[in-house]
C-alpha cells in the first residue's frame, strides 16, 4: 500500500523523539487520512493565514507553557532526517536571546539561487536572520552561488513568541514575499539560523518536486 506524504512527513517527526506529535489542519479529508494512521489530529480555523497561526492555536489548546519549544515541521516535507527535527529545536534551546530558530544550508548549483520556490536567507555573524527572500540575496556579482543559503522550511518557536505572533496582522513583507517569518522579523523578534547538520532534501513545491521525492522514496 502507497503512503501518502503526509505519513511520511508524520513517520519522521515521530522518529525524532519528541514529546508529543501532532497534526493540525482544516481540512476534514486530511483529518481521515491521518487518523488512519494513527496520528492525533488537531482541526483548527480556516481563517488562518499561516502554518504558524495554526499551530499557536494547537498550543492553546494544549495549555502549553510560554517556555515550552514546539517545533512546526511542514507536511511538504516527506524525507525530513529526524536528526533535523532535533537540532532545531537544540538551537533554540541553547540561544536563549532568540524567539524563534530554523536552518538553512547552502546552495549547490546557480538554477536553484534563481529559483523563487528556494527561499533565500542572510545571516550575521551571530547567526541571526537579516532577511529572508524569494529572490537571489544577497546579489551574486560575480555570478556565483557564494555565501548563499537556502532556508529549510523547519521552525522552533517558544510559545510565547507564538502568542504573540498571532497579534500581529501580517506585515508588508510578509505579504509580498509570501513568507509568515517575516512577521516576527519586522516585528524585532531575533530568528536565529543554523547550517543543517545533514543533507536535507528538498521539499514538495511543485509536481517537479513531487516526482524526484516519489523516485526517493522508491529507491530506498
Amino acid at each position: 500500500m502507497v503512503k501518502p506524504m503526509l505519513q511520511h512527513t508524520y513517520e519522521r517527526a515521530s522518529a525524532s523523539g519528541a514529546k508529543q506529535v501532532c497534526i493540525a489542519t482544516d481540512d476534514e479529508r486530511i483529518k481521515i487520512i491521518a487518523e488512519e494512521f494513527g496520528a492525533k489530529v488537531f482541526m483548527t480555523a480556516e481563517s488562518h493565514q499561516s502554518g504558524t497561526d495554526r499551530i499557536q492555536e494547537v498550543t492553546t489548546e494544549l495549555g502549553l507553557s510560554d517556555d515550552e519549544v514546539v517545533v512546526n515541521v511542514q507536511a511538504d516535507e516527506p524525507l525530513i532526517p529526524a536528526s533535523v527535527i532535533n537540532q532545531v529545536a537544540s538551537n533554540l534551546s541553547t540561544h536563549n536571546e532568540a524567539g524563534i530558530a530554523t536552518l538553512c544550508e547552502v546552495f549547490s548549483n546557480q538554477e536553484e539561487v534563481r529559483d523563487p520556490n528556494a527561499v533565500k536567507v542572510v545571516i550575521n555573524p551571530k547567526g541571526h536572520a537579516l532577511y529572508f527572500s524569494r529572490a537571489t540575496i544577497p546579489y551574486q556579482a560575480s555570478g556565483s552561488a557564494q555565501n548563499c543559503f537556502r532556508h529549510v522550511g523547519i521552525y522552533a518557536y517558544r510559545v510565547s513568541v507564538l502568542n504573540e505572533f498571532v497579534r500581529w496582522p501580517p506585515s508588508d513583507l510578509e505579504i509580498s514575499e509570501k513568507l509568515e517569518q517575516l512577521r516576527a522579523l519586522y516585528n524585532g523578534v531575533s530568528v536565529h539560523v543554523e547550517v543543517s547538520n545533514e543533507q536535507i532534501p528538498a521539499g514538495v513545491d511543485t509536481r517537479k518536486d513531487l516526482k524526484a521525492v516519489r523516485a526517493a522514496i522508491a529507491g530506498r
